[in-house]
């Protein structure tokens, strides 16, 4: 699907830089094993079945060049669409809200006028930092993007043509303004449009330029033509991005050519998604690296070279370090940030930093009324935080503390939902308090997050009321009291008593997966698998985690309010663009990550303490290889997809008397063996375990 014909190639090489013989035939060597061409970039592109894209991208670029179909998803693309509108240059993966972004329709037409052209697609082909597609007219187009930086290049057949450009197109009508100048052959200027959910409104600077002559012709306000020669077969346009203005989007452009781009950006995600090593079934082996893939997707990056990069206020500053933006914690902090901040450390160093940045410039759990890109929600920041401080990162907590505060105190408990999220948040204030030697304020938002035992007595004690099922049951967001019940990670010690003891928990957690209320849908109860590692019998945790990640499971379709419409049965990840359930949104990372951690056999145990729990890996073997030249390793032995369950584990050669480990065991780098069984080893390790706790100490 992937490899190029050699006619392609020679018409792609043919019209840009000279060539040597030899540079040519390498251009067409694919090596197979290379983590990028395992990547499956059609991966939940169509329906309501993860609201992913096949756009050309680069790892955390706010730039991504992909197509707009009719009918389109959440990004703007269907893959069982035909008829296409053009391509567009940015969006935010797998999100709700109808999705965000889609900014700067682009679309190659033939004769005099856009509306006589139709755009249907005869052959697609895609991969990590490109896209190509042909139409049934003979019009191709091909994208690469590298960094901030990306390339179009389109191929006509004879006659009239030209490229017709919406700079006022958003997705869902998100468009707020923009500015524009035509200068020679290129267009440059900014855009305004609506974040995700319509909250804030971010604005992209922007340079296109022309690689040969057009003639510019105004259709509307916000709407271009740029004519080509009619003997024209071939036209290169580029375009980039900043967060800061337009002469640094200019500054971006450069010369290189498609291949060259191509060939940059293929390279980079090799060294990205190759950082995580695995071995064991080929199929497995690819689906592992298109939703790896999927997990370093966001956030932004929206700083450039020189330091500079837009605050949320809209103010320009100047930082030493690449500032991210574009979040989604809320959905992701359970699952991705916790994978980037082992998988990831350079990185995650400069992510947590601009998380803490987000304080000072008057941060709210949604966007607020300006952001540098694309971004949709920060609640648990706090959180996200305390669990990076934890694990050694350094966080300026002095400095933003009053922000931290103030966000505390106005938490919102109104909802049965929000009352135990809330808690959360008042807990991981309480522990940094903690951690800063601040006794007395620690003390004081212990006691209100304490206070999250009030709430559940009066809303999740009781399961025999009749709304215990139905979602958003006394007005909570997109889940049941089933799935919400469990909602309070950093006190597991403390719901077990609320629930009557281990007993009375082990029987209300065995009803719940047993009459399938678990919503693997969406990400409340994401982590309620993980609890019975904190009881007598983690092995049934150990099969959970097989069964969701790769076995059939019964699940209902909570999200449409009702379990009336039918149940689906079978595997819940698919490398295929029906790949998740359906309204399985990918939620910027948060649900391909989980399966990337179950592959690895590590899972956050409560995200603000720098512990995960054990299961079986989902291959025989995963190393995780630093730029510091350390590595980590996973190895089982006895593997079998029939042998999910853990019999002994030995980290650097000695027994792991615990069915977890720390975020310093596995940075430190070694070797971790798990041997597997298919019976439960009911007596493995149940001694020494690891249960949060309000009253947990550092």
């Amino acid at each position: 699907m992937r490899t190029l014909s050699l006619l392609f190639i020679a018409i792609l090489c043919g019209c840009q830089r000279p060539a040597s013989v030899a540079q040519k035939e390498q251009l067409q060597i694919v090596d197979k094993n290379l983590p990028a061409e395992k990547v499956n970039v059609f991966l939940g592109s169509s329906g309501d079945h993860g609201q992913l894209s096949p756009a050309a991208s680069y790892p955390f670029s706010m730039l991504s060049i992909g197509p707009q179909t009719y009918p389109s998803t959440h990004t703007g693309y269907e893959h069982l669409a035909k008829q296409f509108l053009g391509f567009t240059h940015n969006r935010f993966e797998g999100v709700g809200c109808l999705g965000s972004g889609g900014n700067i329709l682009v679309k190659p037409f033939l004769g005099d006028a856009p509306d006589s052209t139709q755009l249907i697609k005869a052959e697609e082909e895609a991969g990590p930092g490109y896209y190509k597609v042909g139409f049934g007219n003979k019009i191709k187009a091909a994208f690469a993007v590298y960094k901030n930086n990306g390339i179009h290049h389109y191929q006509f057949p004879a006659g009239r043509k030209g490229i017709y450009i919406d700079l006022s197109h958003a997705f869902v009508g998100r468009f707020v303004a923009e500015e524009h100048a035509i200068t020679g052959n290129a267009v440059s200027g900014w855009i305004e449009a609506q974040t995700t959910c319509s909250v804030g409104t971010y604005r992209l600077y922007y340079a296109m330029q022309f690689r040969q002559p057009v003639k510019w012709t105004t259709v509307k306000e916000h709407e271009l033509i740029a004519s080509l020669d009619a003997n024209q077969a071939e036209a290169y346009v580029e375009v980039a991005f900043s967060s800061v203005d337009v002469a640094h989007a200019s500054a971006a452009l450069s010369n290189a050519s498609f291949e060259e781009m191509k060939q940059k950006s293929s390279g980079d995600w090799n060294q990205l998604l190759g950082r995580i090593q695995v071995k064991g079934n080929p199929e497995r082996e690819n689906l592992f690296y298109s939703l790896l893939y999927r997990a370093v997707q966001s956030p932004y990056v929206v700083s450039e070279e020189d330091g500079k990069y837009r605050a949320i206020d809209g103010s320009l500053q100047t930082s030493k370090n690449p500032i991210y933006n574009g979040w989604a914690i809320w959905d992701n902090y359970k699952t991705q940030l916790p994978l980037l901040s082992f998988a990831y450390p350079e990185r995650f160093q400069d992510i947590a930093s601009s998380i803490a940045n987000l304080y000072p410039y008057g941060k709210r759990d949604f966007a607020t009324a300006h952001e540098p890109s694309n971004t949709v929600r920060t609640e648990h920041a706090l959180v996200v935080l305390l669990d990076a401080y934890r694990k050694g990162y350094k966080i300026d907590f002095p400095s933003i503390l009053d922000s931290l505060i103030q966000e505390v105190d106005r938490l919102d408990y109104t909802h049965p939902d929000k009352a135990l999220e809330s808690s959360y948040d008042a807990w991981a204030l309480s522990q940094i308090l903690d951690e800063l030697a601040q006794e007395q304020l620690s003390e004081k938002y212990k006691q209100k997050a304490l206070k999250y035992k009030d709430y559940w007595e009066k809303d999740f004690k009781d399961l025999t009321r009749d709304d215990v099922n139905s979602m958003s049951a006394r007005g909570m967001y997109q889940g049941t009291i089933w799935q919400y019940r469990w909602s309070v990670p950093f006190d597991v010690e403390g719901l077990i008593e609320l629930t009557g003891g281990e007993q009375a928990f082990l029987n209300q957690l065995d009803e719940f997966f047993g009459k399938d209320y678990h919503n693997r849908a969406n990400e409340p109860d994401l982590q309620v698998p993980l609890l019975y590692n904190a009881t007598s019998v983690p092995w049934k945790s150990q099969a959970l985690m097989h069964q969701l990640a790769v076995d059939t499971v019964v699940q209902h379709y909570f999200n449409d309010n009702s379990r009336g419409i039918g149940s689906y049965v079978g595997v819940l990840y698919k490398n295929q663009p029906e790949a998740y359930l359906r309204t399985m949104d990918d939620d910027a990372g948060a649900m391909s990550s989980w399966f990337v951690l179950a592959s690895l056999g590590m899972q956050p145990a409560c995200v603000g303490w720098p512990v995960y729990y054990l299961n079986v890996p989902l291959f025989e073997s995963a190393e995780i290889k630093w730029p510091n030249g350390k590595a980590f390793t996973v190895q089982v032995e006895n593997y079998a997809d029939t042998n999910p369950y853990i019999k002994q584990v030995t980290l650097n050669g000695k027994n792991l008397e615990r069915n977890w480990l720390t975020q310093e065991e596995v940075m430190t780098g070694g070797r971790l063996i798990i041997t597997a069984s298919d019976k439960p080893e009911k007596s493995w390790e149940v001694e020494n375990r690891w249960i949060p706790s309000l009253d947990a100490s550092r």
